[in-house]
């Protein structure tokens, strides 16, 4: 599964990056969430080139070179749902897997932990696709 964004529909509003933030808070609230230290971070960012807005976010790759190329295997990807994730024990802040992505979609946090899109895993749909009011941002099954 990965996200796709249509940039047709995308009116740069950023609240899937607000969402996003809110659901890796530790408080999963959106007033509370502005206070925590240290501050969530998102994992989706709204990018415009000239009149076009679009999501930037990690497209799950099949054969994902941040996986390849994390130094310390903190950059793995799930056997059964294909997401990639990023254990934060073992990250040791390289930024390796931050070079090697070609879509821009892994970034250095203020922790010193590469961060990227998880997919919400915790939820049936991801934050910022259930919460685009535009529904510019689609679940859809990763192409092989």
């Amino acid at each position: 599964m990965r996200i796709f964004t249509n940039e047709d529909a995308c009116m740069g509003c950023k609240l899937c990056e607000v969402h996003c933030k809110v659901e890796h808070s530790r408080s999963k609230d959106i007033f509370r969430s502005q206070d925590e230290q240290p501050s969530p971070q998102r994992r989706v960012f709204v990018e415009a080139a000239g009149p076009v807005t679009y999501a930037s976010i990690c497209q799950q790759c099949e054969d994902p070179a941040c996986v390849k190329a994390c130094l310390n295997r903190a950059m793995w990807k799930h056997d059964v749902t294909g997401v990639v994730f990023v254990d934060t024990e073992r990250c040791i802040g390289c930024w390796t897997c931050v070079a090697v992505c070609p879509y821009g979609a892994v970034w250095p946090s203020p922790t010193k932990k590469a961060v990227k899109c998880d997919l919400c895993p915790e939820r049936e749909d991801p934050a910022c696709v259930a919460n685009c009011p535009n529904e510019a941002l689609q679940l859809v099954q990763a192409s092989a």
